[in-house]
């Protein structure tokens, strides 16, 4: 690997592509490779099986590139799969539920922290490891938001659109309630709902799981001296189903262009 390798970024669709979105902010000289699983999606309702079945499909089609790290962007992938992943592959591998935690751990005052995520990471319990590695005494409290994802992907993200903000309040008035001041957006669709959550509860800390894996794959990189220097970096996508459909979506999720082409793919 050098420099340059790329950094493969998959998720099970689209939400992942805000991972890509702050690793392209915080290190716009890293050539990306994304895959989204846009076949399959979503992962969160699986089976821990099946998961970790796509999950090991998705590795070994980014392998097949030059690579210098490889970023889970996909809390359900990373809470169920990621030991697998890193047993049978010989590079960094990078997810989102640790950095999250972390951060959670350090900026909660009173230690009491919610997380919010698909059905298969709260159940998975992995937030709670993960926190408790770093403040063994938080009480974490955990939902599951399942409508959160189809709203975001229909545009249902805006300040003022009475069903987001009914359906976020359905969720999140019961963690305030419990007394939480720290929020993890433990789903990379999450992001996107920031605003209306900071407008509803301004006393929370929110913090994305994809802002807190980009910050930690930047120090890694700069740790071992494997940060990009490419004058015009290279973004390219690829999904295992509807690349049309992923363009339309994208610009979502990244809030511009993609700067890539997107290409299909049949993993199987």
């Amino acid at each position: 690997m050098s420099n340059n390798s790329y950094i493969g970024v998959f998720d099970s669709g689209i939400g992942g592509l805000t991972v890509v979105k702050a690793i392209a902010d915080n290190m716009p000289n890293e050539n990306i490779i994304y895959f989204g699983d846009t076949a399959h999606v979503p992962y969160g309702t699986r089976s821990k099986r099946q998961i970790t079945e796509y999950v090991l499909a998705d590795v070994k089609f980014l392998n097949t590139f030059d690579l210098k790290a490889i970023v889970i962007a996909c809390n359900t992938a990373d809470s169920i799969a990621r030991g697998t992943v890193e047993e049978m592959y010989d590079l960094p591998i990078f997810g989102v539920v640790d950095p999250a935690s972390k951060r959670a751990a350090e900026i909660t005052k009173n230690g009491k922290i919610g997380v919010i995520a698909t059905n298969a990471t709260i159940n998975s319990g992995a937030y709670n490891a993960a926190i408790a590695k770093y403040k063994p005494d938080a009480e974490v409290i955990g939902v599951a938001c399942p409508l959160f994802v189809p709203l975001v992907e229909n545009g249902r993200f805006n300040k003022g659109d009475i069903v987001i903000e009914t359906v976020v309040r359905e969720y999140l008035d019961p963690l305030v309630a419990k007394g939480i001041d720290t929020l993890v957006l433990g789903c990379t669709h999450y992001p996107l709902l920031s605003d209306i959550i900071e407008g509803l509860y301004p006393s929370l800390q929110i913090i994305s799981s994809s802002g807190a894996a980009a910050d930690t794959l930047r120090q890694s990189l700069e740790a071992n001296d494997l940060v990009g220097n490419s004058d015009d970096s290279v973004r390219k996508y690829f999904v295992s189903d509807d690349a049309e459909g992923f363009k339309r979506q994208a610009q979502v999720f990244m809030g511009d262009a993609l700067g890539g082409d997107v290409t299909q793919v049949n993993l199987d």
